[in-house]
């Protein structure tokens, strides 16, 4: 049985072409495309100092999509083929019986989308908006090959760093490190002509600790430090610029700081809040990211994350219309650094920069090539998938807030009487994003323009658009942060997206403690 390594795609290309290529001769074939991709990743655990877990991995999988039929629709198969004889052969027989399968269900769709047209009027035929085919090779980026990394030194990191952060003192109940270092390869070709083959290597480091001060209630800290690289990102390479052990002792002591700290108490009324920017990237991914995907919008996609306030038909939506304050921009930009980067989506479509939010002003959708034709606008490159195998979805990329021209000191300094929201622990969202609780791992009293008292287990909460209009002030202290489990879509898949910006200053209620 030949290994799954990532070079194996230089010998499956032809394969894959050749079975684009053949569903031309399927009768009422609009459309087909198929993603083959490779993915190998090294990976360890350790709880407290004690090994929990490691291993290496390699997986090869592949997604077809076909429009086709009188009432054109989609038809798609996907399967992971790792376990099998990897070789073109072996995989031209899989595609083919997967190419026949995409096609049946394509068909199958189009004809109950006829039987059913006389009694909806609103079915219609799936089209596609233009796009260039484009041919292109894209190389993962990094200074450190994963693959070179020794599997004991992945192991031997989160060994040490997990005994530290338990060993700090006795207040520290659990301390754990996962460690994981990859690279995904994956080739796109479609019957319109393109063939892209673009990789990206993936490392990241997540740690997990709870502190609980003299038996008391525990503090609870979750968090990840991450790029699209190589194994330098957990040496420093990274927003944070500190190693895995570094970052896991700055979250170890503010954990710990906590404990000691007195509980954040509810407001009935809006105060002014002073949000910082790993707090920005919770919320901008919840109350910007997930409304502009168009799919969800449409209501094409809307298990678990609901639907959009900004859009609830093609005639009644805030396009165009001003739903936050003039200083406010928003954007989802794939060629920037960070977790949501590539130059091509999983349709083919070249990345780009999509505006979300101009001086308050709603713009546009992230799309994918048939919510582009339904909204009549151009493809921006949004569609991505978890694994090749499966089906691409409208995704958000870096999204995130704008940078301002104000410094964060500047902006603290202003407030009298006030609260600085500082780092995202966990959100809850409204069914259509209109409204918003996310709570916070630590929240200061400002008072004077003073950081006064340290707050626990608090947050806030507010109407999305009324908190969007009330941003008076943002900061240039501009950062995106990884977000590593983004969920959408039944069933799940979960992404990694980049989010983040400048610290804001608005208006909130306060979640937390109330008397009695």
């Amino acid at each position: 049985m030949r290994r799954i390594k990532i070079e194996l795609m230089d010998a499956l290309k032809e394969t894959v072409a050749k079975a684009v290529q053949q569903t031309g001769s399927l009768r009422n074939c609009r459309y087909a495309d198929i993603r083959l991709g490779i993915y190998e990743a090294k990976y360890a655990h350790a709880e407290n100092g004690k090994a929990k877990g490691m291993g290496e991995d390699a997986s090869l999988s592949f997604g077809i999509r076909m429009l086709a039929g009188e009432m054109c629709a989609w038809g798609f198969y996907g399967q992971p083929v790792g376990g099998i004889d990897a070789g073109p052969k072996s995989l031209g027989k899989i595609l083919d019986l997967g190419v026949r399968k995409a096609y049946a269900r394509a068909i199958a769709n189009a004809n109950e989308k006829a039987e059913f047209k006389p009694f909806a009027p609103s079915l219609t035929e799936v089209t596609l908006a233009g796009t260039d085919a484009c041919r292109d090779t894209i190389q993962s980026v990094f200074d450190v090959d994963p693959r070179a990394v020794p599997l004991k030194d992945i192991l031997a990191l989160c060994l040490k760093v997990s005994g530290a952060m338990h060993g700090i003192g006795k207040d520290v109940a659990y301390a754990s490190i996962d460690a994981q270092t990859g690279i995904h390869r994956e080739l796109f070709c479609s019957t319109e002509g393109a063939c892209i083959d673009q990789a990206h290597a993936l490392t990241q480091g997540t740690i997990a600790v709870v502190a609980q001060r003299d038996g008391g209630i525990s503090e609870v800290c979750h968090d990840s430090l991450g790029d699209l690289r190589g194994w330098e990102v957990l040496e420093g390479k990274n927003i944070y610029q500190q190693s895995l052990a570094d970052f896991a002792w700055m979250r170890t002591h503010e954990t710990l700081e906590l404990t000691e700290a007195e509980f954040l108490p509810a407001t009935n009324e809006p105060v002014v809040v002073v949000t910082n920017p790993h707090f920005n990237a919770l919320l901008v991914h919840e109350i910007v990211g997930h409304p502009t995907e168009a799919d969800r919008a449409l209501k094409l996609e809307t298990a678990y994350a609901g639907r959009s306030w900004l859009l609830r038909d093609l005639q009644d939506n805030e396009l165009g219309k001003q739903i936050a304050s003039p200083l406010v921009n928003a954007y989802s930009d794939p060629c920037m650094g960070g977790y949501g980067h590539y130059q091509y989506d999983a349709e083919g479509t070249p990345a780009k920069r999509v505006n979300l939010i101009e001086n308050g002003v709603f713009r546009e959708f992230m799309n994918g090539r048939e919510h582009a034709a339904i909204l009549k606008h151009h493809p921006n490159g949004s569609m991505r998938s978890t694994e090749s195998h499966d089906v691409p979805l409208v995704r958000m990329t870096n999204t995130v807030f704008a940078n301002g021209n104000r410094s964060p000191a500047e902006i603290l300094a202003e407030v009298k009487d006030g609260y600085f929201i500082v780092n995202h622990r966990i959100p809850s969202i409204s069914e259509s994003r209109e409204n918003f609780r996310i709570s916070a791992q630590k929240v200061y009293k400002v008072e004077n323009g003073k950081i006064t008292k340290l707050y626990r287990q608090g947050g806030i909460t507010a109407d999305a658009k009324d908190f969007l209009m009330n941003i008076d002030a943002v900061g240039n202290d501009f950062s995106i942060f990884p977000i590593p489990n983004c969920g959408k879509g039944q069933p799940m898949q979960i992404m990694r997206v980049g989010n983040g910006g400048p610290t804001l200053r608005s208006r909130a209620k306060l979640t937390g403690h109330r008397a009695g």
